[in-house]
């Protein structure tokens, strides 16, 4: 009997003994929930520009611009994303007394694929540039001083590009690149063109972390012109663009050299930039490649659309990330 009852003892002593750690909280750290990133992704944007000025030629009569952006990304995986976008700029290709008018605003539309492969990357993919508003045909105006049948654009200016850009980064502080864009009708004219630059970046070290300079230097192909902008439909007393000057047959577009190089000043999501423009373009080509002329006075064909600028920008850039 004592034998039976130690042994008895001795289970219940056990069994205790467990309950009691049943009951302790365990030691083991919960199993971690999987982290599940959005392969998606978004870029807004907007901007105030003191001169808005495209490849060499301002875009705004040498007045300043507002332009905003967004863009939807997906990302496949780390090394490609797929993406299309929209942004829109205040424009004024003419001055208020030349009677060709202009369309007030710019419409654009982008989309593309992008890849990045350790410190090589590159964008492939097409643009529309869209002028919704462009005044076109003809009309009686006051000009040259007489009232005298005046050709609008011969058709709507909406046109686009398709593009490769591709980017290598060298270190921390230099990153270069390239651009290149096609387009069988340049801004609608029936002139092909082709877009060739190069570009360069430097990021400022240490106490100037934030600064970055950065430049340029591209060449512009351009072809001949449709009929309709040469007769001007039918209203020949005004050529509206390639009418013969600076040189060039009546039609042929003029080929130029454009460059830029400016600072910028990135704080968090706002960056602010002062910059220099130039082309090798003549005012009597700026005038064969626009036909805006500097004043409404008779027999003018000369243009300083093209003529050297320095702009001051200041925009802002959000991203998904940036909200988190």
């Amino acid at each position: 009997m004592k034998t039976i009852s130690l042994l008895a003892v001795a289970a219940m002593a056990v069994s205790a003994g467990s309950a009691f750690a049943g009951d302790l909280p365990s030691t083991k750290a919960a199993p971690v929930a999987p982290v599940i990133v959005s392969p998606w992704d978004f870029d807004v944007g907007a901007g105030l520009t003191t001169d808005y000025i495209f490849r060499g030629i301002t875009q705004s009569n040498h007045q300043p611009s507002v332009a905003a952006h967004g863009e939807l990304r997906y990302n496949v995986n780390d090394a490609w994303q797929l993406y299309a976008g929209i942004s829109g700029e205040s424009i004024k290709f003419s001055p208020n007394w030349f009677p060709a008018g202009s369309p007030a605003m710019e419409l654009d539309g982008d989309a593309g694929v992008r890849g990045t492969f350790g410190a090589f990357s590159f964008d492939l993919g097409g643009i529309i540039y869209g002028y919704p508003d462009t005044p076109t045909g003809t009309h009686l105006a006051y000009y040259a001083g007489a009232i005298q049948p005046i050709g609008l654009s011969p058709r709507t200016d909406t046109w686009g590009e398709i593009y490769f850009k591709p980017a290598y980064t060298v270190n921390d502080m230099l990153s270069v690149g390239a651009n290149f864009f096609y387009t069988p009708s340049y801004i609608n004219t029936g002139a092909s063109g082709e877009y060739l630059s190069g570009t360069a970046k430097v990021t400022l070290p240490g106490p100037l972390t934030g600064f970055s300079l950065s430049g340029e230097l591209g060449y512009q192909w351009l072809g001949t012109v449709d009929s309709v902008y040469i007769n001007n439909n039918n209203a020949p007393t005004y050529n509206y663009i390639a009418g013969g000057y600076g040189g060039y047959a009546v039609g042929k577009l003029p080929d130029y050299l454009y460059w830029n190089a400016g600072l910028s000043y990135a704080y968090k999501f706002v960056t602010f930039d002062v910059r220099y423009y130039g082309t090798n373009l003549s005012k009597s080509a700026a005038y064969q490649l626009t036909g805006i002329p500097n004043s409404g006075a008779p027999g003018v064909t000369q243009s300083n659309y093209g003529q050297q600028a320095i702009v001051g920008t200041i925009s802002f850039d959000l991203t998904s990330k940036d909200l988190k």
